[in-house]
């Protein structure tokens, strides 16, 4: 295995000069630089972050970590987290449940921000201190290091079912989410309260179990279609959901919006693609305002206040 005394000696420089190339020193010559980092990508050079971290006791980098790849959003996420992360000079490690609690111990990172529903809340808190703080996205944890970064999910469901119902909606199906999750109970409460503010009566014979997939979707139209009882209005906790269900509705004969209007939660990318109406959040700037209250609470500032970003109703062809 190549080492930077190789990599040095490949170079015909010293050990140290490696050294500031790798650790981004600007104390080293543009053309020394850059005959070294075309070495290492030659021989494929991976610094040991984890043993350097573990020596030194000081790191900049931040833990990532998610537990689902099949929604394509955390792409946007991910793009406005490491944008701040760069300009403020920390490096960006994005792993899955199976390998992340290894990168959230050790002195391995300065912090974390974690948008993964399966690592649990005494977990987060066994973590989280002075010297490790840590972001959520998608709960919300009473902790002195732990910052939560959230939608807000019921202003804007209460918005978008008050619409429906001016629009003249009377019977309403729910397709809902992972029910543990936060943007699943609070979007299900707006949906159900601004019935009942309306005196629209809600049957939980019209609520179809998901699970934020598109084959769940797909799983409960089917359902819809075979108990031939189907509403005006299908509102689903998101857009895989969404999508999953109008394939299953088309599949079954059922024309969108003529015979049942959709609606999802998201903005995914496929949304455009299917005209469906939605819920835009924003991706990359929650990502980016997460990143940036982590590094603020690295460098010392506490904001105790849960940080809420606003989403707006896009309407689309899906709905009469």
């Amino acid at each position: 295995m190549v080492g930077i005394k190789d990599i040095a000696k490949m170079a015909g420089v010293s050990v140290s000069t490696v050294s500031n190339v790798i650790n981004g020193r600007k104390n080293v010559g543009k053309e020394t630089r850059e005959r070294i980092l075309q070495i290492c990508e030659e021989v494929g050079y991976q610094p040991n972050l984890i043993g350097k971290s573990l020596k030194s006791g000081k790191t900049n980098t931040i833990v990532f970590n998610f537990s689902d790849f099949e929604r394509n959003f955390y792409l946007k996420i991910i793009k406005g987290i490491n944008d701040y992360l760069s300009e403020n000079g920390f490096d960006l490690i994005v792993c899955t449940t199976s390998s992340s609690k290894n990168f959230m111990r050790n002195n391995f990172a300065r912090g974390a921000i974690v948008l993964d529903k399966k690592m649990d809340n005494e977990f987060l808190v066994s973590v989280a201190d002075e010297q490790f703080p840590i972001v959520v996205m998608d709960r919300i944890v009473n902790n002195d290091y732990i910052q939560s970064v959230i939608v807000e999910n019921y202003t804007v469901m209460s918005e978008l079912v008050q619409t429906l119902i001016n629009k003249g909606f009377r019977n309403f199906g729910y397709i809902g989410g992972i029910e543990s999750s936060l943007d699943h109970q609070e979007r299900f409460q707006a949906f159900t309260d601004t019935l009942k503010n309306n005196n629209i009566p809600f049957q939980r014979t019209h609520y179809y179990f998901g699970d934020f997939t598109e084959e769940s979707g797909y799983r409960a139209a089917n359902i819809i279609t075979l108990s031939n009882n189907l509403p005006e209005i299908l509102v689903c906790s998101n857009d895989n959901m969404a999508i999953g269900a109008m394939k299953a509705l088309k599949e079954s004969n059922y024309s969108v919006p003529g015979d049942i209007s959709v609606t999802g939660f998201d903005d995914a990318t496929a949304a455009e693609t299917y005209e469906l109406t939605t819920v835009a959040i924003p991706r990359y700037e929650s990502g980016y305002l997460a990143a940036k209250e982590l590094v603020e609470m690295i460098q010392g500032t506490r904001n105790k206040d849960i940080f809420k970003i606003s989403a707006k109703i896009k309407w689309r062809n899906t709905v009469k």
